[in-house]
């Protein structure tokens, strides 16, 4: 069941609040676990890990120009902005089927008008 949008997002946001709130977590156990001598803080390491959260935009405007951003991925993904299609023909995600649909057919449209020239062409210069 569960494959609604509104389950995705909420999915979603609370994976993202998993992250936020991590360190946190782990700062409240590990103050919790002192009280308990007991325990080992390697036991803890092992069951608890700490996600660090990526750096704000801020942050990476703020660097200077020599350096270059690790957390930067290279997408070779090459998209026609008239068409949106991408290199291998491809529509983005996002794009509803009737979209695909509309374009697809406005692009056939437009080959078949220029096919058309052409074979009037050719028959004018066959003379």
């Amino acid at each position: 069941m569960a494959k609604s949008l509104r389950s995705k997002w909420k999915r979603k946001m609370r994976a993202e609040k998993r992250k936020k709130n991590a360190p946190k977590e782990l700062s409240r156990l590990k103050s919790i676990l002192k009280v308990d001598t007991d325990v080992l803080m390697k036991d803890v390491q092992e069951i608890a890990t700490v996600v660090v959260p990526k750096p704000s935009e801020e942050k990476t405007q703020g660097m200077a120009k020599g350096e270059t951003d690790d957390m930067k991925m290279e997408t070779d993904i090459k998209r026609n902005k008239k068409s949106l299609l991408d290199q291998h023909g491809q529509y983005p995600i996002w794009m509803n089927k009737r979209q695909r649909k509309r374009l697809k057919a406005k692009r056939e449209k437009k080959k078949g008008k220029s096919r058309a020239k052409a074979v009037k062409a050719a028959k004018g210069l066959a003379w």
